[in-house]
């Protein structure tokens, strides 16, 4: 199969006038187009808010006659021709790389690319999002491969006790932006999935990343048992058997979906161990169609594979004992005309050698190239992975690191991205790595990025409140969890935001440690704060449960009166509101748990002052003018604790109460403009693909060609 139609049957017959808006919203590329999305709220601004920013949701809404008068409404037409245009000389803008033979196949088992497509967890998908959003930007001749993962992660729902409640949310097949792929019988297409007795199959489906393509594997289908049909339901499965299976489907399923589509590509970018299997089965290609022998195809692989981790812990990788591999991979490694041994070798970790096949030990042995994903981190994984690694050359570490960063169009505020324009130029996206120009953020007053602050603030609680509103209508509410999930926020007042995956290394409950301190910082007659938490527990995180309830039960405390909140169900829509609205974002995992972590960076480009323990990405970052650092390695909580609410009490509130006869904080509108100087140029997702290309893919290309 050379080709890849697809169709998306979900979208009403449109005009002929207005028919692009088909194209437009069947591409992501309008999530970070200010133009693209304003394009859609134009034509229904109630509807576009009816549907959460879904535009193939809003054009299902929408009422033929509505449509047709938008064909006679010049000014949306105006609008309508110049965003079309805007899009179509961005899709067919010729390949910045094509002089290089660059393909990149990006792996990885979630992504983070609009709520309107539940495939992701945390951090780790967005990151994925972002690397092929910007791929997209570059012109990076890149192809994503994931999971469909059709029952979605979990939505959250609290009870009135703090226990967190889980429920699945199908993904919407027919209101997301997915199309099917389809085979040259115009059947969807299907493969099956090599190696597996009884077998299994996967249809495919695509996602367009701007001037990316996204393939996604669904498991979900008539061809399948029950049991193989859940393979691809949900994300990180606690089963190990099917978990198991599911990595094989991704990693070996997902090869053969490129060799099926003729997809060629040079270079095989894993994020993180889950999909590592694509490894052997690059092998097995190479020895099945260049003939090349196993120790010719193995050096091939491991000279053009790159292999990033992302934790700092040992027991956090995925590891499945030898019997299990055995009954899954025997005939493979046969095929292969390898032993057993051989075969095992790969994923056995010398510091546990009995343990079983490690994903993570896999991904390390059969890649060359691999990176830690910031500077800290590589000194943490190259420590505990000492005995995996090959020594180091003054030439080539063992491990390398590419610092993550963020896309910065689509975390940046929409009235921020105009500001922006002004000051740095309407091209300043072409060159947003280079730090001089962000020095034009000096050139935006202080009331303006003031008031720009406060009125997201606004914005937030409104959000939150309207949250809490629907919840009521639909389903009733304890008037104690309304305000424990933030009907009582007041946008005058110093806000600190705390919105992460609730899992105990993160520490999220570090700043409860002593509530009566915490008290009389919270109800200062002056100098109020309030505190704003967001995130979900994984639904067998135990610990991470009680500690989100500890929370949840400290925000119904009615000595706080309203000033501390949790806010529900924690996802990329509820992301925004928080980074753009509060003044703060709080950061104090266990040092150095942390591998980078991205929030405070789209923080930090929304002039949101980072408020972080020295971990992951922010030791790079801190200058000691663009926010703040407490606690020390080894951490611990009683110290971390009197640090935090010593900044606090000595720094923080202070310099935020420090307002003007106008009612502006100067000094720390000024903190403000150093972090959006500094933080965005040097953590841009445009600069960690940089140095992707620059220590990876580019070395690997020439390599090859020589």
């Amino acid at each position: 199969m050379n080709s890849d139609p697809s169709v998306n049957i979900a979208i009403p017959e449109l005009p002929e006038a207005i028919r692009g808006l088909k194209e437009i919203s069947l591409n992501l590329w309008w999530t970070w187009n200010s133009r693209g999305k304003n394009l859609f709220k134009l034509l229904n601004a109630y509807l576009w808010k009816e549907s959460n920013h879904n535009p193939i949701l809003m054009l299902q809404m929408i009422s033929a006659d509505e449509l047709g008068k938008a064909c006679e409404n010049e000014y949306f037409m105006r609008e309508y021709h110049y965003v079309y245009d805007l899009f179509k000389v961005y899709i067919d803008d010729s390949n910045i790389y094509a002089d290089e033979p660059l393909p990149i196949a990006y792996f990885c088992a979630e992504y983070g690319l609009h709520h309107s497509v539940p495939i992701y967890s945390g951090g780790l998908g967005f990151l994925a999002g972002d690397i092929l959003k910007e791929s997209s930007d570059m012109g990076l001749p890149m192809v994503g491969i994931g999971f469909m993962y059709p029952k979605g992660y979990v939505r959250q729902f609290m009870g009135a006790d703090g226990w967190q409640n889980s429920a699945e949310e199908p993904i919407e097949k027919d209101v997301a932006p997915i199309e099917r792929v389809l085979d040259e019988e115009k059947n969807h297409f299907t493969i099956q999935v090599p190696f597996i007795d009884p077998p299994v199959y996967a249809s495919v489906w695509k996602i367009n990343v701007g001037r990316v393509t996204l393939y996604l594997l669904d498991t979900d289908i008539d061809e399948n048992d029950p049991w193989d049909r859940q393979i691809s339901s949900r994300l990180y499965t606690p089963d190990l058997n099917q978990r198991l299976r599911q990595q094989i489907v991704l990693g070996i399923g997902g090869y053969r979906v490129l060799e099926e589509l003729g997809i060629e590509y040079s270079i095989l970018h894993l994020n993180e161990g889950h999909p590592a299997f694509a490894l052997f089965e690059r092998v097995r290609s190479f020895m099945e169609n260049e003939n090349l022998a196993l120790e010719e195809a193995l050096a091939k692989v491991k000279s053009t594979s790159v292999f990033t981790t992302h934790t700092p812990l040992q027991a956090a990788t995925d590891v499945y004992n030898f019997d299990m591999m055995s009954a899954s991979f025997r005939d493979y490694w046969e095929k292969m005309g390898m032993s057993k041994e051989q075969f095992m070798h790969f994923g056995i970790n010398p510091d546990d050698p009995n343990a079983g096949f490690n994903m993570t030990v896999f991904g390390m042995n059969l890649c060359d190239h691999r990176n830690a994903v910031s500077k800290k981190h590589c000194e943490v994984a190259t420590k505990i992975w000492s005995h995996v690694l090959p020594e180091s050359t003054k030439e080539k570490p063992a491990m390398d690191y590419v610092t993550n960063g963020v896309h910065l169009p689509t975390w940046i505020g929409d009235e921020l991205y105009t500001v922006l324009v002004d000051a740095l130029g309407d091209k300043w996206d072409l060159i947003q790595d280079d730090s001089a120009l962000w020095g034009f953020v000096n050139d935006i007053s202080n009331k303006r990025l003031w008031k720009i602050s406060q009125k997201n603030k606004v914005t937030m609680v409104n959000f939150i409140r309207e949250r809490v509103r629907i919840k009521y209508a639909k389903d009733g509410i304890d008037p104690v969890v309304a305000m424990t999930e933030g009907v009582l926020l007041d946008p005058d007042v110093l806000t600190i935001g705390f919105a992460r995956r609730m899992t105990a290394y993160k520490r999220p409950d570090l700043i409860l440690h002593d509530l009566d301190r915490l008290e009389k910082i919270v109800n200062n007659r002056d100098k109020p704060v309030q505190l704003v938490f967001a995130g979900k527990a994984h639904p067998s995180d135990i610990e991470g449960k009680k500690i989100l309830q500890h929370i949840f039960k400290t925000a119904q405390d009615g000595r706080f009166r309203g000033r501390i909140a949790f806010i529900e169900d924690y996802g990329e829509n509820v992301a925004k509101y928080l980074l753009h609205g509060v003044d703060v974002w709080l950061n104090n995992p266990q040092i150095p748990m942390e591998a980078c972590g991205t929030s405070g960076m789209k923080a930090s480009l929304n002039g949101t002052l980072h408020l972080s323990v020295p971990d992951g990405w922010w030791p790079e970052a801190y200058n000691g003018r663009n926010g703040w650092a407490f606690g020390k390695e080894p951490s611990d909580t009683v110290t971390d604790a009197e640090a935090l609410y010593a900044l606090l009490e000595n720094e923080i509130i202070p310099l935020y109460y420090d307002v003007d006869n106008n009612g502006v904080p100067n000094h720390w509108v000024l903190k403000m403009k150093e972090a959006m100087q500094s933080i965005p140029p040097a953590f841009s997702a445009r600069r960690m693909m940089k140095d992707y290309l620059d220590k990876f893919y580019i070395p690997i290309s020439k390599n090859a060609q020589a």
